[in-house]
Formats: structure tokens, sequence, C-alpha cells
């Protein structure tokens, strides 16, 4: 590592927050999200409205987070952004941006994978924190995406298992929508979990071959319950919803905690990291301390503001790539579905 002061500005507009950061050789200075209410109205994002609050708030956010970094923009050395995947609308805001920024300020400008970035939010330097040795596995959970990840070095990474339909995010806030929750739903069923019996009611989990996850026959089979039930009890949801939420979850981290044990067993890799917002959920955190013991893991889960879609996330991975003089051109382009 260089000892040179470098300050990375990140920028992350890729699904519906608004969010900067600056970061000084690893250490984050500022992290500032602007998040958007309009959504829970709806049950979901609307894209439409996630690009135009983000034409909003871009310019407040970083202006925002190199004040609270108390440096000027004359002082960063490149502008780190999400390329994707995300929402393009979205995306063209924060890569239109980016690259007008640096232009301006005639710094070079350094392209992030999200999903790379989830998994990279762990090298953050941060008390009280350990960063994941090479290799290991990392699990990205979030209202999109669902992965088992090998890293073996910071940009060589190999997903070997995906979701083939909805992503544990989307399981989670389908069961709510159908419980009459609001949006998102998974912080309301993470809390209510915690008071409810975990057995109470038993999913079948999907029968999907290797390291691979569905959750669509999860949310259908949540669905044909809660039609049946409430047919013979109208007030069978309200009655009972501690228990339904703690055994929604309970299949949910059974489904997620079988690939991994699965992976981690083929692989041979015992070191297990974790990111994306589904990460926050209290019960997938408690069932990774359990492996620790069960299965010999070694766990890390970072610090809870680089879980959910985040900025620092954006800068840490551009300050990895500055110190490689990895940069990208001014043509290049925001990708709605870009790959690890």
């Amino acid at each position: 590592m260089t000892s040179e002061n470098i300050y990375i500005l990140g920028i992350e507009s890729s699904c519906d927050d608004t969010a900067a950061a600056v970061i000084h050789n690893g250490k984050i200075l500022s992290n500032v999200i602007a998040n958007q209410k309009i959504h829970e109205a709806y049950g979901g994002v609307v894209p439409e409205l996630a690009s135009r609050a983000h034409q909003q708030n871009i310019v407040p956010v970083v202006d925002q987070a190199l004040k609270k970094a108390n440096i000027t923009k004359e002082q960063l050395h490149a502008i780190a952004f999400t390329r994707g995947p995300g929402l393009m609308g979205s995306l063209l805001v924060g890569t239109s941006f980016a690259k007008s920024l640096a232009m301006g300020l005639n710094i070079p400008l350094i392209d992030v994978n999200h999903m790379q970035a989830h998994i990279l939010a762990h090298f953050i330097d941060e008390d009280g924190f350990n960063k994941p040795p090479f290799p290991f596995l990392a699990m990205t959970i979030s209202g999109g995406h669902t992965q088992i990840v090998k890293v073996s070095n910071y940009f060589d990474m190999e997903v070997i298992g995906e979701t083939i339909d909805d992503a544990v995010g989307e399981a989670y806030d389908k069961s709510g929508k159908i419980l009459g929750l609001g949006y998102p739903a998974g912080p309301q069923i993470d809390k209510r979990a915690q008071l409810g019996n975990p057995k109470a009611f038993k999913f079948t989990k999907p029968k999907v071959a290797g390291l691979n996850f569905s959750f669509s026959g999860l949310k259908t089979a949540i669905l044909y319950f809660i039609q049946k039930e409430t047919a013979n009890n109208p007030n069978f949801v309200e009655e009972n919803i501690n228990d339904i939420c703690a055994s929604i979850q309970y299949t949910i981290i059974g489904i997620l905690m079988d690939k991994l044990k699965l992976a981690s067993k083929q692989t041979g890799i015992k070191h297990i990291a974790i990111g994306g917002g589904v990460s926050a959920n209290s019960g997938i955190r408690q069932a990774l301390k359990t492996g620790e013991s069960k299965f010999g893991w070694t766990t890390y889960v970072p610090k809870f503001e680089f879980t959910t879609d985040n900025a620092a996330m954006i800068a840490i991975v551009g300050y990895l790539k500055f110190l490689e003089n990895d940069f990208t051109e001014q043509d290049v382009t925001a990708s709605a579905r870009l790959k690890i």
C-alpha cells in the first residue's frame, strides 16, 4: 500500500438511494445517503421516480460528503462510480455526474461493479472489523441479487451459485405483501420473527441442484398457506403474525445456510463473508455465528452502514483500483445487467 495521501470520491446510484462517500487511504471520511421514501406508497421501487430523485439529490449529497470529509473537490485524486448492475435510469444519473465531475477536475474516472463492491466493503479500514483472507466465500444477499462468490483476490471473483428466479430480498418483500406488511418487508419480518416460534409452521424448501437458489416456489407456498388458513379463520394472520414471520424467516435462512454449507464443503474454504442489504437481518447473522462453532467457519460481517447500498463500498473499490492504475475512459456507459 502507498503512503501517499489519496482521496477518492465514491458515487452510488444503482437503485433508490443516492449516496456519496470520501475515502482516504482505505479509511472512510464520510458516507452520505439520501433515501427515497416515495416508493413505500407503491410497495416497491418505481424506476422513473427513482431516477428523478437521483437528479435532485446527487449534487447536495456529493457536496455534503466533501464537507463532512473536510476536503475540497480539488483535493480528489479520482472519481469512482457504480456502472452497474441496477436500474438503468438511476445508473445513468450517477454515471453522467461522475464523468462530468472527473472531466471538470481533470482526474481519473473509475467504474465499479455494484456486486463486487458489496464484497470488497469488507476491506474498508474500520476498527473492530477483520478483513477476510484470500480465498474466501462471499454470500451477497440483497433485494435484487443472491449469489455465492469464490473470491481469490480483490478482482478475481467467480460466481459459483446464484438465484434462478427471485432474490432473497424479493422473497421477503413478496411474503410481506401477502401478509399485509409495508415495504420494505424484510426488517418488519425480521423484527416479528424474533417474537415468534420458527417451527410453528412448516414450509417446504425448494429442491434446486448444486449451489443455485430458488425462492419463487416458497412465495407461492406461503400464498396458498395463507389463503387456506384465512378461509377457515379470517383473523389467522393477525392472530399468528409473529409465528408466521418466524417460520418464513427460518425457512429462508435454512435455504441460504444449506447452500453455504455445500459451497464450503465443495471448495474447502471456511472463511465466509456476507454482504448486501439482507445481511443486516438478525437471523442470518446469528446463523452465521452458529456456523463458526458448528462447521469451523470464520465469518465476516461488515459494519451495518456498509451492508445496504452505500457509496463507501464504491469508494473502497475505487481506492483499490486506483492503486493498480485501473481507470476507465470517458466513453464508458452504464450497464443494467453488469456481471461479476
